[in-house]
C-alpha cells in the first residue's frame, strides 16, 4: 500500500468518524429543556404551538445517515433521540387525546425519513436498538404514557451515553410509581415482563436489577408484574 493510499484512507476515515460525531442534538436538547419537566412530564400544548426547533431537528434527522463506521454510543445516541422525538412528534400529529393507543398502529407507521429510509417506532426500537445488545434502552426511549419511563430532558450525547443510560435506569427502579423493590418482594413494571430476554443476556433478571437498584434482592424474591397505565404523560 503507497503511502499516498494510506494517507487518503487514513483522512477518509477520520472525516467519516467526525461526521458521526457532529450529529448536532442542540434542537432537541432544546425542545426537551423548555417543554419536559424534571418528572418527564411533556408539555403536549405548548408544544404544538411552538415546534418549529422539533420539526427542525426531526428535518436535521432526515439528512442524516447512520452507517458501520458509527460507534456503539454514537448510534445509541442517535436512535434514542430519534426515537423520543418521533413519538413527541406522533403524538403532537394527534393532539389532543387520552392514550398514544388512542391512535391507529401507533408503532408501525413508517412517517420518518433517515437518510434515504422511512422508519416507523418499530423499526427503532426492535430492529436497531434492541440488537445492539445493550438492555438499559428500555429506560431511555419512551412510550409517551405514564408507566413508562420518564422522558429525560437532556439529549442524549455520545460522549456520555453510559452514565445517561445509568441514571435513567436507576431512576425508573427507583420510582414507586413504575417499581417496588424490597429484598424479598418485587413488584416491577411490564417491561421487564415484555422484554425479558433482554435483561437475561448475562444473568437472571434479579442478576440485572442488582446492578442498578439501590438495596439487594435476594435470589429467592417473588416477582410480580404491575398493570400499564397508558394515559399520557403530560
Amino acid at each position: 500500500m503507497s503511502i499516498k493510499y494510506f494517507c487518503y484512507v487514513f483522512a477518509y476515515s477520520l472525516c467519516i468518524s467526525l461526521h458521526a460525531q457532529k450529529v448536532d442534538y442542540s434542537l432537541w436538547n432544546s425542545v426537551l429543556q423548555d417543554h419536559v419537566s424534571n418528572e418527564g412530564q411533556v408539555d403536549y400544548k405548548a408544544l404544538q404551538s411552538n415546534s418549529i426547533n422539533l420539526d427542525n431537528y426531526l428535518k436535521l434527522l432526515s439528512k442524516t445517515s447512520p452507517d458501520t463506521s458509527w460507534s456503539k454510543q454514537q448510534s445509541l445516541a442517535f436512535w434514542i433521540n430519534a426515537y423520543n422525538a418521533m413519538t413527541i412528534n406522533l403524538v403532537l400529529r394527534h393532539y389532543p387525546l387520552k392514550s398514544i393507543k388512542d391512535i391507529k398502529n401507533p408503532w408501525g407507521q413508517r412517517i420518518w425519513r433517515i437518510g434515504d429510509k422511512l422508519y416507523n417506532l418499530e423499526d427503532i426500537e426492535h430492529q436497531i436498538l434492541r440488537k445492539m445488545d445493550e438492555p438499559r434502552i428500555h429506560f431511555a426511549i419512551v412510550c409517551a404514557s405514564i408507566s413508562c419511563p420518564k422522558l429525560q430532558n437532556e439529549a442524549f450525547q455520545a460522549s456520555k451515553i453510559d452514565t445517561q443510560l445509568t441514571k435513567a435506569t436507576n431512576e425508573f427502579l427507583a420510582d414507586t410509581n413504575r417499581n417496588n423493590i424490597s429484598k424479598y418482594s418485587l413488584e416491577l413494571s411490564k417491561i421487564f415482563q415484555w422484554f425479558s430476554k433482554d435483561f437475561k443476556q448475562n444473568g437472571s433478571l434479579i442478576d440485572f436489577l442488582n446492578q442498578y437498584a439501590d438495596i439487594e434482592i435476594s435470589d429467592k424474591a417473588k416477582i410480580k408484574f404491575k398493570d400499564y397505565n397508558w394515559n399520557l404523560n403530560e
